[in-house]
């Protein structure tokens, strides 16, 4: 295609938003003339889905709930007047919380200030404070913030010996909507047990952000907890980053609050336009369709070309995957969606798996993230007139061009800098998106059976973990077939499990026979 033919089509399919100071360029997509013609039954129903949605229906019908993270960020299109208070009330006092750890008036127990966060949570609950701690972070901050985000023993030790000589001055924050969630228990209880030697009461130093009424808030509320704040049932962990799972780390790092929702609230205002041409999350979820088919055959690159978004590819594989990746649509129909999510950040790509985007199979579409401001102080010349950051600005449009004459297609947000209000304005992008498409291809993007259905097997394997345990003897070795007969489990199971407990037990012994099935484990003398 000629480059003048580009430049036509640049501007013909090249969106900018005024306020908030935003553009989307599609025009690297090489979608017919008529595509949006054609998807225009699925768009007018996918507009009225989302409307619905934001006025309160039932969103999620697997679990009869709303859907209701449009209101966090505008609480007056909350459907009734408790919900707007809610909202409201809870901003309001995570915002006091905050101010009265930084004045000191909520201290550490020897009264000091709280200087450090521990966030204790999985998930919607890590991912998205994650995400904005590594955006909107500096020095300046008057907290930073430690995570744990799995249940790896090794995992914890790094970050306590990050944190040791610091732990009288840590607040920890524990996350979880059920409070059963095992990850962040085991968080919890490790957390708990490391102050505790340390001769500190937990329970002066912990915050709770859970649903009302669950174990935890009630945990919380027995053991005298420094604070509790809600997590609603209207709100799923992936799109709960608005609420108090992302708003009470968020206010305690001394972040503008604020302005992250207003930046939510501005994009939502214009992502509710009808016209197709003038929706940015509409077009969005459109190019996701056009680019696998409605079927997700190609994978979703994220290239960010600013080191302050580097972690927004892990944050939308979970938005993304877990709310489309479904077995079954909305009609019961089998049809096994979703989209695959990567990427790292721009140029460090490029000295990595642009390689193969360029060159290799073609299963993928490119969304580039431009950032306009480069930096905050003085410009510095690298060359004559010219600074680093043109050369990013050069490697991104050198890119997405040597891309594109190989066939390549990509999408390019642009926003002019990292600050709380575009960082909030981009999540909200995605959010709507990721909603239109659930509509666009008929399923329900609110639930996540498949994971549910991975923490039934996980607990049925540490049920079967104890019955092994037990069932060893200190006389003679056992192999693992033996052992499944009599307890009545599947033999590769029973190995598994008897090679992760001679691994981390110095009671149990492991002798290695000529394979597998001729392993034998007994308990030490």
């Amino acid at each position: 295609m000629a480059s003048s033919s580009l430049w036509q089509r640049f501007q013909q399919y090249f969106l900018r938003y005024d306020e908030p100071d935003f553009s989307i360029d599609i025009s690297r997509m090489k979608f017919p003339d008529d595509f949006l013609d054609k998807m225009r039954p699925k768009i007018d129903k996918a507009f009225a889905a989302m409307k619905k949605l934001e006025a309160g229906a039932i969103a999620n019908p697997d679990e009869q709930r709303m859907v209701g993270h449009y209101w966090l960020r505008n609480p007056a299109l909350a459907p009734n007047a408790k919900l707007r208070a809610d909202i409201e009330e809870t901003n309001a006092r995570i915002k006091k919380f905050a101010a009265d750890v930084h004045a000191g008036k909520i201290a550490a127990e020897d009264g000091k200030r709280f200087q450090h966060i521990l966030l204790i949570g999985i998930g919607g609950s890590a991912l998205g404070p994650q995400f904005i701690a590594d955006a909107l972070g500096s020095t300046r901050d008057p907290m930073d913030i430690y995570f744990f985000d799995n249940t790896d023993p090794d995992g914890f030790d790094r970050v306590f010996a990050k944190i040791d000589k610091q732990l009288s001055q840590t607040l920890v924050v524990v996350i979880s909507k059920s409070g059963g969630t095992k990850e962040t228990r085991n968080g919890m209880l490790e957390a708990e047990a490391k102050f505790k030697k340390s001769g500190l009461q937990f329970s002066k130093h912990t915050v709770a952000v859970t649903g009302v009424g669950s174990e935890l808030d009630k945990h919380a509320e027995k053991n005298g907890w420094l604070a509790r704040f809600p997590m609603h049932d209207w709100v799923g962990g992936r799109t709960s980053v608005m609420s108090a799972v992302g708003l009470v780390p968020m206010a305690l790092q001394g972040f503008k609050i604020d302005n992250f929702l207003s930046g939510g609230a501005a994009m939502d205002e214009r992502t509710r336009a009808n016209d197709v041409t003038q929706n940015a999350a509409m077009l969005l979820a459109l190019m996701w369709h056009y680019a696998g088919n409605g079927r997700g055959e190609k994978d979703m690159v994220i290239l960010p070309y600013k080191d302050r978004l580097a972690l927004f590819s892990r944050y939308l594989q979970q938005l993304v995957m877990e709310s489309l990746g479904k077995e079954k649509d909305l009609d019961g129909n089998i049809v096994h969606q979703g989209i695959a999510v990567y990427g790292n950040k721009g140029s460090t790509d490029q000295h990595a798996y642009v390689q193969q985007l360029r060159d290799g199979v073609l299963n993928f579409f490119i969304t580039f993230i431009e950032v306009g401001k480069d930096r905050h102080d003085n410009r510095c010349e690298v060359e004559k007139g010219i600074t680093s950051g043109d050369y990013l600005e050069g490697f991104l449009r050198g890119t997405r061009s040597a891309l594109y004459e190989k066939g390549r297609e990509s999408i390019t947000l642009s926003i002019p800098e990292v600050n709380a209000f575009y960082v909030g304005a981009l999540v909200a992008l995605y959010e709507r998106a990721v909603g239109f498409y659930g509509s666009l291809v008929n399923v329900n993007a609110y639930h996540q059976p498949g994971v549910e259905a991975g923490k039934k097997a996980a607990t049925k394997l540490l049920q079967l973990q104890k019955q092994v345990r037990e069932s060893l003897s200190n006389t003679a070795g056992k192999t693992a077939e033996e052992i499944a007969r009599s307890v009545d489990a599947d033999p590769e199971d029973v190995f598994h499990v008897l090679r992760h407990l001679a691994s981390n037990d110095s009671q149990i012994r492991f002798v290695t026979g000529e394979g597998p099935g001729d392993d034998k484990f007994l308990l030490a003398e």
